[in-house]
């Protein structure tokens, strides 16, 4: 049998993991008796944690809230997810210097091996140069959007102009997810004016009050936030991650110098200095665009769609080098003659 104080964390770890526990089960998990159990039970409670008895035919425990915050017990793996989250989840937003406190917190806490672990384990989280049009997320505004999420609650909310534009916008939607995308936060919501679904820059909303009636919540396109998400960013309607335009092409490099920077192409070796390249964007100029970065040779192997986008660029890039037009009257021929047009 373990030692009391090994027992009693292991019975508090096994009460962090579900929310019920049948008083038979923790038995058989800890090898003891019943009648143990409900001992290392009022030594958890005499120590400040919530546990409540759950009545039934098999009675059980319960690890519920408190109003003051005990000593908390992680395993091995949670320590390293918890400094992890730490070190990259608040990028972004106001509650950064609070992680940090909390992780230093945690740190000197932790036994010598797992804080040298966590020591070995340093990530940086890299915010994305300013553009303009960036700023920190109020965690009061996340907490305010978090509440009318669960609650069910319509929302009304500024939402302020973004650079170059003149005027905001009073909003009044159904609010369903907070997102992350990109060092960005999001809030997926109908919006009842347009009747169609919508994202909107967290860091662009000023709620409203009071807020609005509960409503009941709709089904979000693609079944679920992760694909709407993705599809929205890709230029779809919300219902599928595909690329809305995904060209097939060779180009005079070997797969291996073009691998690193496709993400989601799939790739063909075709020899040492050739590969096939098929890669989605979300418009055909786009995907035009970004095979140019490869500074190679191309071949396009289809659609017509992909060979139009390159001549039209050919002829935008003429002209911006070109101002005097010698060469854009070749160029456009180009451009109409290419398939697909």
């Amino acid at each position: 049998m373990q030692k009391t104080s090994s027992r009693l964390l292991a019975l508090l770890s096994l009460l962090q993991t579900h929310r019920d526990w049948p008083g038979g089960d923790l038995a058989r998990r800890l090898d003891v008796t019943s009648r143990t159990v409900r001992r290392d039970i009022d030594r958890l409670r005499d120590l400040g944690y919530p546990i409540t008895t759950v009545k039934g035919p098999a009675g059980g425990y319960r690890l519920e809230a408190g109003t003051r915050l005990p000593p908390l017990l992680f395993d091995d793996g949670q320590a390293v997810a918890l400094a992890v989250a730490l070190q990259t989840a608040a990028t972004g937003t106001a509650v950064a210097e609070d992680a940090a406190r909390a992780l230093a917190t945690l740190s000197q806490v932790m036994p010598p091996r797992l804080r040298h672990r966590i020591d070995l384990l340093r990530v940086t989280a890299v915010r994305p140069p300013a553009t303009g049009d960036t700023a920190e997320v109020d965690p009061q505004v996340l907490m305010e959007l978090s509440r009318v999420i669960h609650a069910r609650q319509e929302l009304r909310f500024d939402h302020t102009p973004a650079p170059g534009t003149t005027t905001g916008a009073l909003r009044r939607v159904q609010p369903h997810h907070l997102v992350t995308w990109r060092h960005r936060w999001y809030l997926v919501a109908f919006d009842l004016d347009r009747e169609d679904w919508r994202t909107f820059r967290v860091d662009r909303i000023r709620p409203r009050t009071p807020t609005g009636p509960r409503f009941t919540p709709r089904e979000l396109p693609g079944g679920d936030v992760s694909t709407y998400i993705t599809s929205r960013f890709r230029g779809n309607d919300g219902t599928t991650t595909d690329w809305p335009c995904r060209g097939e092409v060779i180009l005079h490099l070997p797969a291996s110098d073009i691998a690193p920077f496709t993400q989601d192409a799939i790739i063909e070796e075709l020899g040492p200095q050739r590969c096939r390249l098929t890669l989605g964007s979300w418009s055909w100029t786009g995907l035009a665009a970004t095979l140019g970065h490869f500074d190679t040779d191309i071949t396009v192997v289809g659609p017509p769609q992909l060979a139009t986008a390159f001549a039209d660029l050919a002829a935008r890039y003429t002209r911006a080098a070109d101002p005097a037009g010698e060469a854009v009257g070749d160029l456009s021929r180009l451009a109409e003659a290419a398939p697909g047009q």
